[in-house]
């Protein structure tokens, strides 16, 4: 019976693997001085002021 469950389990991992992240798109981006994350170009930017 163990073995069952375990081999349910392990097929089952890729399905949650491939499940979509609620989170994908916040990000904890670090630029450096002078520069802004830009979310729409997914990089850092030259602050214009």
């Amino acid at each position: 019976m163990k073995t069952i469950l375990a081999s349910i389990a392990l097929a089952l991992l890729p399905v949650a693997a491939l499940a979509e992240c609620p989170w994908k798109d916040k990000t904890a981006m670090s630029c450096p001085q002078g520069q802004a994350w830009d979310a729409q170009a997914k990089a850092c930017v030259i602050q214009s002021s």
